[in-house]
């Protein structure tokens, strides 16, 4: 097949040809017509084009076609047409624009050429863009000189032969980038000269060819040590990927240089023991001690060695960083959300809202990058207003295989592991990590891009796993050519060393450094510097006052009448230039009418008032979740939409952020569409920070189970397994209305069963005034667990959840709340214990039944379990026998299966305790209306009517 057939073959196929050309021509027409109506990208390729001349060689510059198109149309209907031949520089300038597509080729797919895999695995695909011939080119074009002024190769002109060189050393070396899908026509052109007027190749001086040497001597002898040391323990090994300790320090050093302070870090188990030594300075034989069972075990529960989070503070020449790795559980990439949440603290408490000063990275596995769905949540997060943390760095240790799979079948839908991030268009660079060098330079670029940008970046380092998914795992089983491959391969270190051997650099050097870290790890100690004892900043948080504290604690949540109505005048004032919606006055005009004492107060109300006192006190809040400015109830409205606003971007207007001068800020944002990333991000800014009330709320309780893995392995087990306080709040809609299996239920069980070693608070408030005291206790405690608040729906507007004015200058939040009815204590022979909205059905039946022997207990907090008060108010009726627990929830479900112990203990010598609720379920709730309702009924008769079912004698 000849050349000029190929190009006739494929061109119905590439992106300019094909199916595409009606839309490339309309693209074309319109550029014509005004340039700046089209994409950037395409500009840049008509832009191009307009540097080719003419087919007559002058510089004339081309015009819209379809005028002249019809044009001529006309005349041939006339039949005055003739047919024109095309001088000979047509042809030339056919093949100047053939230049200018064959550059842009390899700007976008390059990579696919590139040298990428150490173990040389596959072949080259077929890329037809990427070879001349398709754009009919031949060996007699080679020395053809063209204009090559939009490249950044130093040179205006150029031979196809000089260029297709250029072309292929930038883009398909051990270095390839991914940057053209970006929209932004500047961070193109930017990553264009950063790579073409280089050509991808690092130049480093023999210092710096040295000290990558020494990251991967420490890397490797660390691996080998301890395989040798430990042996058959898991440790989950860096070996074949080894190029990755030489990123880090280069990154840190780099971040340093360029004022970063603070670097935070969160990465699988894959190399962390690595990074624990050799990046994050860890003492060797603290290390050695976990493996021995030596290490002093203080927590309730702890965690494996690679799950281990440590903090160190090391030299830069920009001068100290402070380097933080992030605690995790085995749930791959479930730590990243957590870690921008952490970074955002940090940059909120230094006032850096660039983030200038703390840089967050995130390490991830190839296969676990595309797979777990939290990452697509998180990276939605990365340029939002109330999550951005100004660019993440990603680094990607590509062991091209997860777990036991290997086969690009398997592996993913995508060409690369890293094509997820072109949703954000976070440019990637790949690059062989047999190339320790190109790394190095891979990550300078990447951190460069970072802080010039402020948004992510991604570094892809193709490497591979020596040893098996542990330690443990023979990876042949599965992957037989693929570890033939990795047994015949001499190691990254091994390879460098000799390079720098060859160029004069000694023969010796690597067998030097290699026996100087192990006698350094002989001896527990580092190798080269260690890190700084005892440095800190006027920003390092002191948790000691919220160390050894007690959830029985007192905490005055009350605030003063005068207080009271000066903060209530303050967030129910709206300036005159703002216009609210008309139900949005009338809800302000309302809590102005309760700030007086007119009214009794409402939810939204109290919880206003709990806010305004707080950051008046100096206690910042921040709020997030779907819809929480508004609230998904339309009952808190925090955030005043003008309704006369002429932008988009403007005419809002938030109360609470006019409490006082000199207040604590106010911040509440509307998240993204996402459960699990935004509440791992908010424990991570919790967990940064012990002075602000952070909150995540669900839009319906039933949708926290989407972050189910932050609940089990972040929120309720944080402390016991690493020693993390920390005092998130999680607001959780919950309440049976009628409204079905998905907006019903919170899954209050799953919170109960996770309750123990006082790890949390649980509580279902059912007034104003409880919600008031609750948000201030969770700040004037000085006590940090997580609080998990039930909160209701229908009781925002009932009017029997209301609370006085008194309730809120006096008294504190009620765990157990009394029988508030004149009862005749010695004539109660049953006593109803119950949680949440059902009190206020019991209380109405009750009415309507004139049971006067019958006793009300609600149960405000249900754990810790306040046994002392519930105990108090059961001593009340010496002659009650009977003792209910009533429920919303089914049977299988709610508090039920919890409490029934609690109660138990506090029951005197032969009372009996029964259940009156749903009967078991697999759903939360029944869909059917009726049925709902049927269900109401006979569980608030069945809490007066003779025991049934299972019953528990004392």
């Amino acid at each position: 097949m000849s050349e000029t057939t190929v190009y006739q073959a494929y061109s119905g196929n590439t992106h300019l040809f094909g199916g595409n050309t009606p839309y490339v021509e309309e693209m074309y027409e319109n550029y014509l017509a005004n340039p700046g109506s089209v994409p950037d990208s395409w500009r840049e390729y008509f832009d191009a084009l307009s540097h080719v001349p003419a087919v007559d060689g002058s510089n004339a510059k081309d015009v819209p076609h379809l005028p002249v198109i019809n044009a001529f149309a006309e005349r041939a209907k006339a039949g005055g047409t003739k047919v024109v031949m095309a001088s000979e520089n047509a042809e030339m300038g056919r093949k100047r624009t053939a230049v200018q597509q064959l550059i842009a080729a390899y700007r976008n797919v390059g990579q696919r050429w590139a040298d990428l895999d150490p173990l040389k695995r596959t072949e080259r695909p077929n890329i037809p863009d990427l070879d001349p011939a398709f754009y009919g080119f031949t060996d007699a074009d080679q020395e053809t000189v063209f204009d090559t002024s939009n490249t950044f190769f130093g040179k205006n002109t150029m031979s196809l032969r000089e260029l297709l060189n250029a072309l292929r050393e930038t883009y398909c070396g051990t270095l390839g980038a991914e940057f053209m899908y970006t929209s932004e026509m500047g961070e193109k052109r930017w990553w264009q000269e950063k790579l073409e007027s280089i050509r991808s190749k690092p130049n480093f001086n023999s210092d710096q060819k040295k000290t990558i040497l020494e990251n991967l001597t420490a890397a490797e002898g660390l691996e080998r040590y301890l395989h040798t040391k430990y042996v058959g323990q898991k440790r989950f090994s860096l070996e074949g990927g080894e190029s990755f300790i030489a990123a880090m320090d280069e990154l840190i050093q780099q971040a340093g240089i360029k004022g970063v302070q603070e670097v935070v870090i969160g990465m699988a188990h894959r190399g962390r023991l690595n990074v624990l030594v050799n990046t994050m300075r860890k003492l060797p034989s603290d290390l050695f001690a976990e493996f021995d069972h030596t290490a002093p075990e203080e927590l309730p529960a702890g965690d494996v060695k690679y799950h281990q989070g440590f903090s160190s503070d090391v030299s830069t020449k920009g001068g100290p960083v402070h380097l933080s790795l992030a605690f995790n559980p085995s749930h791959l990439e479930i730590v990243n959300p957590v870690v921008e949440g952490s970074v955002r603290a940090r940059m909120d408490r230094r006032d850096d809202p660039t983030g200038s000063q703390v840089l967050p990275v995130l390490v991830h596995g190839d296969s676990a990058f595309g797979g777990q769905g939290v990452n697509q949540e998180t990276l939605c997060l990365a340029q939002t207003r109330g999550y951005t943390t100004g660019g993440t760095v990603h680094i990607i240790v590509n062991n091209q295989i997860g777990f036991t799979t290997s086969d690009p079948r398997d592996m993913r839908s995508s060409v690369f592991c890293t094509d997820i991030v072109k949703m954000v268009e976070a440019p990637v660079l790949h690059v062989n990590g047999d190339d320790p060098e190109a790394v190095v330079l891979a990550t300078q670029l990447a951190l460069e891009y970072r802080m010039t940008f402020r948004k992510d970046v991604v570094l892809d380092i193709v490497c591979f796993r020596k040893l098996g998914h542990n330690e443990q795992d023979t990876p042949a089983l599965t992957q037989p050519l693929m570890y033939k491959k990795i047994a015949a391969h001499p190691g990254t270190r091994k390879l460098f060393a000799d390079k720098l051997a060859t160029q004069g650099l000694g023969d010796t050097l690597g067998d030097d450094m290699a026996k100087a870290y192990r006698a350094a790890l002989d001896a527990g100690k580092h190798v080269g510097d260690v890190v700084l004892s005892n440095f800190k900043t006027k920003f390092t948080v002191d948790w000691s006052p919220f160390m050894g504290k007690k959830w029985t604690d007192a905490a005055d949540t009350a605030i003063p009448m005068a207080e009271w109505k000066r903060l209530a005048e303050k967030i129910t004032t709206i300036p005159e230039s703002v216009t609210p919606h008309q139900l949005v006055k009338k809800v302000y005009d309302d809590r102005a009418a309760m700030g007086r004492g007119d009214v009794n107060v409402d939810w939204g109300m109290g919880e206003h008032m709990a806010f305004a006192s707080l950051v008046a006190s100096g206690y910042p809040v921040r709020l997030s979740g779907e819809d929480c400015g508004r609230g998904t109830f339309t009952h808190r409205h925090a955030v005043i939409h003008d309704q006369k606003r002429e932008k988009w971007d403007t005419g809002t207007y938030v109360a609470l952020q006019h409490v006082t001068e000199n207040q604590a800020p106010f911040t509440v944002i509307d998240s993204i569409l996402s459960e699990e990333a935004v509440l791992g991000f908010e424990y991570g800014y919790a967990s940064n920070d012990p002075n602000t009330l952070v909150i995540w709320e669900a839009q319906f309780g039933d949708f926290a189970n989407g972050a189910q893995v932050v609940i089990d392995q972040f929120i309720a087990s944080g402390e016991v397994k690493w020693g993390r306080v920390n005092g998130l709040t999680v607001m959780l809609p919950h309440g049976y209305e009628g409204q079905g299996p998905e907006h019903s239920s919170a899954r209050l069980e799953r919170f109960m069963q996770l309750a123990a070693d006082t790890n949390m608070q649980i509580v279902q408030p059912t007034t104003a005034s409880q919600i008031f005291h609750v948000l201030r206790r969770q700040m004037v405690r000085d006590l940090r667990k997580p609080l998990i608040i039930f909160t209701p729906k229908s009781l925002l507007r009932n009017k029997d959840a209301t609370s006085p004015v008194s309730e809120f200058t006096k008294g504190s939040f009620q765990t157990i709340i009394p029988e508030n009815k004149a009862l005749k204590a010695d004539k109660v022979k049953r006593v109803l214990v119950c949680s949440g909205k059902v009190y206020y059905d019991l209380v109405k039946k009750r009415e309507e039944l004139g049971a006067d022997d019958v006793a009300i207990l609600r149960a405000e907090q249900l754990y810790p379990f306040p046994h002392k008060a519930f105990a108090a108010e059961l001593k009340k009726y010496p002659n009650a026998t009977e003792l209910v627990w009533t429920q919303d929830e089914p049977q299988n479900q709610g508090a039920w299966f919890f409490v029934q112990h609690y109660i138990h203990e506090n029951m005197l010598p032969g009372q009996k305790l029964g259940y009156s609720g749903r009967a078991a379920s697999a759903s939360p709730a029944v869909g059917y209306s009726h049925l709902h309702q049927e269900q109401q009924k006979s569980l608030v008769e069945g809490a007066f009517a003779k025991l049934k079912g299972f019953v528990l004698t004392k």
